[in-house]
């Protein structure tokens, strides 16, 4: 029945899941006092104290779930086609003339499950998960983030494997910089200002020889007129940085040019269990 209902959803107007997402963000916001603890103590310590990229939060974290349906479930062209223009191009194409492999960093921003549909139409690209908590989730995920060019790897050894295994066929792979990694898989890097357990997989993956590391996500654009891609470059380390900071302090820039698309409320300072806390 939930994969049945998700699919109507997802013949509704891009316009009306957003509209309906808004107010699913508020609803959120007021029936989980954990939830809008995590929001409000994440935006003000990333410095965005301010009441109107709050209510924008809020409400883009609705506008993120309810896009969902529409973007797993419908035919990929259908759900290219959203997006309008992608600006940064030309780092994938320099990649992909060069044979390089192209690690594909999308924090929780913006719609960021749209940019591995938008690699898949042109080269094959191998996306790390988690499975969900929710059973019944499992197979809507599968469906709607794999399927033809797009490999699903778990995050456990052999999902890594795969990852290796991709861009050693110079081919492409997708990570959440930003998901807290399990006990053993991260360390401690300054996010914003405060200690976070960063998964280490994704800075190692950066500086494989041979591969390009490259940042994405897709701008919600007003009125469900659609989406804008982004890709940027990671950026060079700077003196004594460590390679998690380089990968949060990119992940930082990227979230300063639309905060308010940002997943504020995910717990991102959270110690996973086993794991020592923050010297």
């Amino acid at each position: 029945m939930s994969r049945f209902l998700m699919s109507l959803v997802a013949r509704l107007p891009l316009a009306l899941l957003h509209a309906a997402g808004a107010l699913l963000g508020w609803a959120m916001y007021g029936l989980s006092p954990t939830y809008r603890r995590h929001l409000r103590d994440n935006l003000r310590s990333a410095g965005y104290g301010d009441a109107r990229t709050r209510r924008a939060a809020i409400a883009g974290a609705g506008r993120m779930l309810a896009e969902l349906p529409l973007v797993w479930l419908r035919p990929r062209a259908e759900v290219t086609a959203l997006v309008r223009r992608i600006e940064g191009r030309q780092h994938v194409e320099r990649a992909r003339a060069a044979g390089q492999g192209i690690v594909f960093l999308t924090p929780h921003l913006g719609c960021f499950e749209v940019a591995a549909q938008v690699a898949a139409e042109q080269f094959p690209i191998t996306v790390l998960y988690r499975p969900p908590k929710l059973g019944w989730l499992q197979p809507v995920i599968e469906e709607g983030r794999g399927g033809d060019n797009v490999r699903l790897a778990r995050a456990d050894l052999s999902g890594v494997r795969e990852l290796l295994a991709a861009l050693g066929r110079s081919e492409a792979v997708g990570i959440l910089p930003d998901q807290v990694p399990g006990e053993g898989e991260g360390e401690w890097a300054d996010f914003f200002g405060k200690p976070a357990y960063t998964m280490t997989l994704a800075a190692k993956l950066a500086a494989r020889p041979g591969s390009v590391c490259l940042l994405a996500f897709g701008e919600r654009l007003p009125g469900g007129a659609g989406f804008v891609l982004y890709v940027r470059p990671l950026p060079a380390a700077e003196p004594g940085e460590s390679a998690t900071r380089r990968i949060n302090r990119a992940v930082e820039a990227l979230i300063h040019e639309n905060p308010a698309q940002y997943l504020w409320g995910y717990n991102r300072y959270k110690t996973p269990r086993g794991a020592k806390d923050a010297a």
